[in-house]
């Protein structure tokens, strides 16, 4: 008797002799399972395997108890399990001796050009219907360029992910306007005319209360881009960021960052990335040249930034750091950047290396005045940089 009263259920076991070798008779009971009419998949077959080795193969009562746990979906197929249980034990351990081949692997190639599966492909009730032994993995060439270093991807990788790029929508974080918009919430600003209005259609009585909310716009986004030698390997896959950016919504500006600044915004306005990433590049005088970062934020901040365009907005330096000026400069000239800007976001591509540390004079000293430090190496980094902008 159990602890609560009820019988425990009969054991069937096998006639006392050795049990036949583990792994390959686990295999060999699930598939026997299935032509009795179980439903056991190879997820459970698996644990299984992993239960018997647990509890010891030479314990008939510890094997049955583990595929009684593993393998048994429902209760109406402990029946049938304790059956095949003795069946199988019974007349076929002993003459299961070699190993079952594998299961077979479907390796197929997602094709991000295709609009749909292939002709060839079988519909959803083959697939249905396959053997249950088959094991389908799915590889896609876009999920390993989404985590490949961009300044070690080939020729023919890193056009691909400059067209990967290209897809990518920056929303952008929003702000309260002083502006304001009819609402349905009650307790707001009240809107006197719209309620004077709807007054007059009912004899002067105001039946219904109306209200008014500031409106949501979305932050100005500010990106410099360093396009000096040292970030040659990133620089162009940043400024395709940058002009997805442009294209995907409004008050953008883009700069570009060298030994002088230099406005871009109205070049990366080309639908074409081609053909806005050669216009860039023409008005850019001293693209992959050296790096002043610190003179040309005190350019920014003097000519644009304290001026209007970087106040209230999100300001995203994409840099590794490496500056010839002054580390003062640099940060005399974030502090200035801070003082007006909402958020300040830089982006090393550098920074996703193993033991990398902000060693460099110019980002030990931009580092204190950085709300956010990320990765800016790959598409996926950039693609998480797209929801850092956007939170």
């Amino acid at each position: 008797m159990s602890a609560a009263g009820a019988p425990r259920p009969a054991v069937p076991m096998p006639p006392a002799g050795p049990m036949p070798a583990a792994g390959t008779v686990q295999v060999a009971f699930g598939r026997f399972l299935r032509r009795r009419g179980l439903d056991v998949p190879v997820q459970a077959v698996i644990a299984f395997t992993e239960a018997v080795a647990l509890v010891g193969a030479e314990r008939r009562a510890g094997v049955y108890w583990a595929g009684r746990a593993t393998l048994v979906r429902r209760p109406e197929d402990l029946a049938r399990y304790d059956a095949a249980f003795a069946a199988f034990f019974d007349a076929k351990a002993a003459t299961v001796d070699v190993a079952p081949p594998p299961p077979s692997l479907v390796l197929a190639v997602d094709d991000e050009e295709a609009d749909g599966p292939p002709d060839d492909a079988p519909d959803g009730d083959e697939r249905d219907r396959a053997d249950p032994d088959t094991v389908a993995v799915r590889f896609s060439r876009v999920e390993v360029l989404r985590h490949k270093d961009l300044g070690a991807a080939t020729p023919e990788e890193r056009a691909e992910l400059h067209r990967l790029i290209a897809r990518l929508r920056v929303a952008g974080a929003e702000r309260r306007s002083r502006r304001t918009t009819p609402s349905a919430r009650r307790h707001l600003r009240p809107d006197l005319r719209r309620t004077t209005r709807a007054a007059l259609r009912t004899g002067g009585e105001p039946l219904r209360w109306h209200t008014r909310e500031p409106r949501q716009r979305l932050r100005r986004l500010v990106l410099l881009v360093d396009v000096s030698g040292s970030m040659e390997p990133y620089a162009r896959a940043l400024v395709r960021f940058a002009h997805a950016a442009v294209l995907g919504r409004r008050h953008v500006e883009v700069f570009a960052l060298g030994t002088r600044l230099t406005r871009v915004t109205r070049q990366l306005t080309e639908h074409d990335p081609d053909t806005a990433l050669a216009a860039a590049a023409r008005v850019v005088a001293d693209w992959s040249g050296g790096t002043r970062l610190g003179d040309g934020l005190r350019r920014f901040n003097d000519d644009w930034g304290q001026r209007g365009m970087a106040r209230g907005a999100t300001v995203v330096i994409l840099s590794d750091g490496w500056d010839r000026g002054e580390p003062d400069v640099m940060a005399e000239q974030m502090a200035r950047l801070g003082r007006v800007a909402h958020r300040i976001i830089w982006v090393n591509p550098l920074k996703a290396a193993p033991g990398y540390a902000p060693l460099a004079r110019g980002m030990a000293a931009a580092l204190p005045h950085v709300d956010a430090f990320v990765e800016g190496h790959s598409l996926a980094s950039l693609e998480s940089l797209a929801e850092v902008l956007a939170s």
